[in-house]
This record gives structure tokens, C-alpha cells and sequence, in this order.
């Protein structure tokens, strides 16, 4: 069967994306599909994730709160590959809201959520991904062969999802 060029190109590039995929660079931004808080909410109970917030709110604006509005899909998807793949309690910390760190791959473009530092979480990274040293603001981290990292930053996981794996 003939495949017009045109096709061919669409094809070829859909096998470079995935392939990049793969090897864990980071999905173009045209790409990601955004969530809202109730979405992205019900998915993470579906899955038996839990959330917490020191203001007891859900607020994007607010620095107390832990907010899933404007998470990515793929953050939300790689939260539930890790409850799942690692068997542990996972209880997230922070979201979306605003008071984090910016940039490109950062809370607030939803590319991060911060869990509890659970034992078995801990263990479960330490064990699973390959340690990469220190970050440049000196906490230890580890990649997963997915290219997601995590960030051990003292008292909680900081963790940037560029795919849903784990």
C-alpha cells in the first residue's frame, strides 16, 4: 500500500514525538491538555489520592491552598502511575496555586505537584529511579526512565511530570 508523502511526513513526525516521549524530553506546550481543579480532583480520588491544604482551600491564587486548576493531564496521570506502580499512600501538598517557583516546567504551568514524604513513597523513588545529584538549589533528585524527576527537598517530593509515567 502506498502512503501519500504528506501522510508519510504526518506519520514520521507522530513516530519522532513519540519517540521523544521515550527518551523523557519535555512534551511541546501546544501539546498538554489542561485540567480544572474538579477534574483533575476527581481523577486523583478516583485513585485513591488524597490532597491536603495548609489553608484549608483550593484557591489558585492563594499560597495556602493546593489548587489542581490549570494542572496538565499528563502531571495528573503520572500521580496515579506512581500511587499505582509503588503501592504507597500518596497525599498531595501542592499544585497549581500561586508561591512556587517559576518557569517554564513549574507549578504554576502545572507541570509539578509536591506529595508527602512518606516512607514507602521515599523508598520507592530511591530504589526505582536513577539518582542525578544535586539540583542547583542543593537538594538530592532522581529521573525516572519516563524523564520525570523528583526532587527531595527535606520535607516533601517535588516532582515535574513531563509524561504520565512514572
Amino acid at each position: 500500500m502506498r502512503v501519500p508523502v504528506r501522510r508519510a511526513a504526518q506519520l514520521g513526525a507522530a513516530v519522532t514525538a513519540a519517540g521523544l516521549a521515550v527518551l523523557g524530553t519535555a512534551p511541546s506546550a501546544s501539546a498538554v491538555t489542561k485540567l480544572t481543579h474538579a477534574q483533575a480532583a476527581s481523577q486523583l480520588s478516583a485513585a485513591g489520592v488524597t490532597w491536603s491544604s495548609s489553608g484549608g482551600c483550593t484557591t489558585r491564587t492563594n499560597s495556602s491552598c493546593t489548587s489542581f486548576e490549570q494542572i496538565n493531564q499528563t502531571t495528573v496521570s503520572g500521580v496515579i502511575t506512581l500511587k499505582r506502580a509503588s503501592g504507597c499512600a500518596i497525599n498531595i501538598t501542592g499544585g497549581t496555586e500561586s508561591g512556587h517557583a517559576s518557569g517554564t516546567y513549574s507549578h504554576w504551568n502545572g507541570y509539578k505537584v509536591d506529595i508527602t514524604k512518606y516512607t514507602c513513597i521515599g523508598n520507592y523513588i530511591k530504589n526505582s529511579f536513577t539518582y542525578i545529584g544535586l539540583r542547583g538549589d542543593g537538594y538530592p533528585q532522581w529521573k525516572a526512565p519516563s524523564g520525570n524527576l523528583y526532587c527531595d527537598e527535606g520535607n516533601h517530593w517535588d516532582i515535574t511530570y513531563y509524561s504520565s509515567g512514572g
